[in-house]
């Protein structure tokens, strides 16, 4: 890490009179000055009592001087004098306990062993720690977005509430460490991607075109970040079964109208890798501590959203949580987390829009409107990045359409029988109608009370139709026929008799 990379990172207005009077800190000794800091902010969190956190709780900054010699509330420890501020201490540690992570195994993640540097691919300055159990990323953010975040705790706090499933970045904390004249600010965040897991191929997507390529010193690297056209070049898409897929992308909507609702943009979808088929699982060297500890909903399979609301874990030696899919015959293994959403739509980002906007597509800029990136942003990911596994159409189809054939047939087959049987029973009812036969030997009570004129007959004979055809056009009415067991009773006078006067001008129950 050269001094040029530190200088930039310090809020320099006097950076040349700091120089002359504090010696700069190393690289080494900013770092232990953070894993000190951080400790001795949590050790000292554990004397307050558990309460419910208030609104005023969200905007606390805690400041104390540690110097190198030790005071009564402060440890002495062989780094350079520094200053630790501890921003909201109260509300950070609810959002620790929101996803299970103990005060002792936070301490000895984070403590226990030097951190590992990570190198940063993206456009910021920001450097990148590693905790050496593979847990926590400890990354430095600038001072406009640290100043962000404290403002978006209130509103990160509800969400968290209502849905603890997210691929939003889970924060753990944000601290302040001034030493030697160097300031900077770092937050501790979830890793997304597993050390222990060999990444194949690694993605920062956005869903723009524009500038969207890795560079060519980022292609010579081990394992390059590569960037949204590698990927459509590279890959046709991840292919999911239905429920994952579903489950990803509800998660996703779910995300984006919260960064949305905050104003934010320019964020990215940060998307591992792991070619199953390839290569076996290649794994670092993981703390065995790690097995006993669990951070709730950390993984990427416990991110999206699922079913059950508090499942076991589902992270095990083998997949780490990875979400499985599948491109072209491969077998893969899924990490991914939206990143970089300390970016609001601030002026200055405005006026890049703007700018940008003249030079280039103003739609297939990074820099966008809140609510244009986010439906930008889903577009492309739930159609160019995932997409669904179809079932095999091809006999499951047929079955279906012949079984429906099948059954519209014998449909048929039922009910030309009783209209056949219904239009002989109308036809020998008009002829009795014509003939003024109205008499019935056997069963008086079936005649009319009153004489019918022909004219009136022949309404009611038309009305007697129309129902007919009402209750042909209905499967269920037509199959519950009841007038064939009836004039198997009856004689063919006596059923001429029954129909005359059951069919009346009044409308079915049913019409």
């Amino acid at each position: 890490m050269s001094t040029a990379t530190v200088d930039s990172v310090g809020r320099g207005t006097k950076a040349s009179k700091a120089s002359k009077d504090h010696k700069k800190p190393t690289a080494a000794a900013l770092k232990g000055a953070i894993q000190l800091g951080i400790g001795y902010a949590v050790g000292n969190l554990s004397s307050k009592p558990d309460r419910d956190v208030l609104m005023q709780d969200f905007s606390v900054v805690e400041s104390v001087f540690l110097p190198s010699e030790g005071s009564n509330l402060t440890p002495a420890h062989h780094f350079p004098d520094f200053r630790l501020k501890t921003y909201a201490p109260l509300a950070f540690r609810y959002f620790r306990e929101l996803f299970g992570i103990k005060p002792d195994d936070y301490l000895y993640s984070i403590c226990n062993e030097p951190l590992i540097e990570l190198s940063n691919p993206g456009a910021s300055s920001s450097w990148f720690y590693l905790t050496s159990d593979d847990e926590f990323i400890i990354k430095t953010v600038q001072h406009k977005e640290a100043e962000f975040l404290q403002k978006l705790l209130p509103g990160y706090y509800m969400n968290l509430n209502q849905n603890p499933r997210t691929l939003l970045p889970k924060f753990y904390g944000l601290y302040c460490i001034q030493c030697g004249g160097v300031t900077i600010r770092v937050v501790v965040m979830n890793n997304v991607l597993p050390r222990a897991m060999k990444m194949h191929y690694k993605y920062d997507l956005k869903g723009s075109s524009y500038k969207r390529r890795a560079s060519r010193k980022e292609r010579v690297k081990p394992c390059p970040t590569f960037k949204d056209l590698d990927f459509q070049e590279m890959h046709e898409g991840l292919h999911f079964d239905l429920d994952t897929y579903n489950a990803l992308m509800k998660t996703l909507q779910r995300d984006c109208r919260v960064l949305e609702s905050f104003k934010i943009m320019d964020y990215s979808l940060l998307l591992g890798i792991h070619v199953l088929d390839r290569k076996p699982l290649v794994r670092g060297n993981r703390c065995d501590s790690r097995k006993g500890q669990k951070v709730l909903y950390s993984t990427a399979l416990e991110s999206i959203q699922g079913n059950v609301k508090d499942p076991e874990p589902v992270a095990d030696d083998d997949t780490l949580g990875g979400i499985p899919a599948k491109h072209k015959d491969e077998s893969l293994l899924i990490f991914l987390g939206i990143i970089d959403i300390l970016q609001s739509y601030r002026f200055i980002k405005k006026v890049e829009h703007s700018w940008k906007a003249l030079v280039h597509d103003g739609d297939t800029v990074s820099v966008h409107r809140p609510n244009f990136y986010a439906d930008r942003f889903l577009k492309f990911m739930g159609s160019t990045v995932f997409k669904k596994i179809h079932p095999l159409r091809g006999t499951s189809s047929k079955r279906k359409r012949n079984s429906l054939h099948a059954s519209k047939s014998a449909s048929q087959e039922i009910l030309s029988p009783q209209t056949d049987k219904k239009d002989e029973k109308k036809a020998q009812s008009m002829e009795n109608l014509d003939g003024n036969c109205y008499t019935s030997f056997n069963q008086p009570d079936l005649l009319p009370q009153s004489a019918v004129s022909f004219e009136s007959a022949q309404n009611e004979e038309e009305d007697a139709e129309n129902s007919e055809d009402r209750r042909a056009s209905s499967s269920t009415i037509a199959l519950d026929e009841p007038l064939p067991s009836l004039s198997r009773s009856l004689s063919d006078t006596e059923l001429d008799v029954y129909l005359h006067h059951t069919v009346s001008p009044r409308r079915p129950s049913w019409s």
